[in-house]
């Protein structure tokens, strides 16, 4: 158990980041899973920008690693031009 007043508030704090960032980071990986399973191009190219940019906010926050949202970015790119 937490012995300072900051301590209990930092203990709140962080509960509240974890379950806020689990929720975006789960909300990502469905985002992504859907871009991957549209077979129009016309609509996946439509979602790409909002992926790509909830990507970004992941890698801003330090919930997925930067190099890890330009490696999904750009396998999400090539799969949007590959149809």
């Amino acid at each position: 158990m937490a012995n300072h007043k900051s301590a209990l508030k930092r203990i709140r704090s962080n509960e509240r980041r974890r379950v806020l960032n689990r929720y975006q980071h789960k909300t990502t990986r469905s985002a992504i899973k859907k871009l991957r399973e549209v077979t129009d191009a016309k609509e996946a190219k439509k979602m790409l920008p909002s992926v790509h940019s909830m990507i970004d906010k992941l890698a801003k926050k330090n919930v997925i690693h930067s190099n890890k949202a330009a490696n999904l970015k750009s396998q999400l790119t090539k799969h949007v031009a590959a149809l």
